[in-house]
Order: structure tokens, then sequence, then C-alpha cells
């Protein structure tokens, strides 16, 4: 296995974490989740164009998992207050940001990948002052929540989530950030 490196991605990158994102989300989805509803919502939120306009807006940044010439994985993070009123009530420290995607490919599950995307991600908020970062997480994806929970990411309440037409249950979590901060608490 090739040898991984983190980058931070440019809007240059938008087709290819498009390809990773697109690779990658449906391998977090509850088995509930329909084929279809994973398709529209990979053509809206995840497509060349939504993360060009990502990277085009200076309120998100993205990292890259590089295997040699192949992504294996990305974070896509989003600064600022949440807008869903119940989030933004159970987030307790500000300023915050959000890790809004973090997706590795099935072949480097198990290894450092998704730590890496995460202590890049945390590093950079620290040291741009935030105070907090804040995610959601699918509640019936337990792999994921021992990840964040062993990362120092405390459940603070929930939200619901739009996949196509269902309605996914999320955990939202949240993390102290200081200049310290930059992986395992």
């Amino acid at each position: 296995m090739a040898k991984v490196s983190i980058r931070r991605a440019t809007p240059s990158d938008a087709h290819l974490l498009s390809f990773v994102a697109t690779r990658t989300f449906p391998l977090a989805c509850p088995p509930s989740t329909t084929q279809e509803d994973i398709a529209e919502l990979c053509a809206t939120q995840l497509s060349p164009e939504a993360f060009g306009r990502y990277l085009g807006d200076n309120s998100y940044r993205a990292w890259l998992a590089m295997a040699g010439n192949e992504a294996c994985g990305y974070l896509l993070s989003h600064d600022g207050d949440p807008v869903e009123e119940d989030i933004a009530n159970a987030i307790s420290l500000r300023p915050t940001t959000e890790i809004s995607k973090i997706y590795v490919s099935a072949d480097h599950h198990g290894s450092p990948v998704a730590q890496d995307l995460l202590n890049s991600a945390l590093r950079d908020a620290s040291g741009r002052g935030f105070a907090s970062a804040w995610l959601g997480v699918n509640q019936l994806n337990a792999r994921a929540n021992a990840f964040y929970a062993r990362n120092g990411f405390v459940e603070v309440g929930t939200r619901s989530f739009l996949v196509g037409d269902t309605w996914e249950d999320d955990f939202v979590r949240e993390k102290l950030l200081s200049s310290q901060s930059t992986g395992n608490a």
C-alpha cells in the first residue's frame, strides 16, 4: 500500500474531491438508505460543481488524503455558527467550525488516514483561534461514533439529516479546541 500524505485541497481539486466523495459516502450510510437517495445526495452535494462552490467560499476548507496519485479520503470543514437552531443551542463554545464531511475509502479503513485528516483540520482550526469543532454522525454508525468519542467529541444533541427522501438521525458531537488539541483526547 502506498504511503498516504495529507494536503490542503484547492478549488482545482473539485473533481478529485467529488470522485473520492461519491466513492466513500455510501460506505457510511445505514442499510435503510436507498441507492436512489444516495445518488441524489451525491449529485447535489458531492458533485464537482458543489465542491467548486465549497472551495470558492472562504468559510470552507478541505483536505485530501493521497495514496500516491490516488485520493483515498477527504475532510471538509465549514467555519461559523450552525444555522439550525437546535444545533446552535447544543454547541457551547464559539467560535466554532463544523467537520462537515470526513470519509475514507474502504481499503484504508483501520489505517491512520481518518485520524490524520481529522488532526490536520483540528490543528488548522485551533491555529486560527476556533474554540470548538462540531459534527453530526449517524446514530447507527458505531465505528464512526467510537472514533469521534476517542478523539474527544462529546455527544451534545441530535439532529435529523435528509438523504434524498429519507430522514436519518445523527448525534451532534462537540470538541473543545486549544493550541494543544491535535488528536486523541
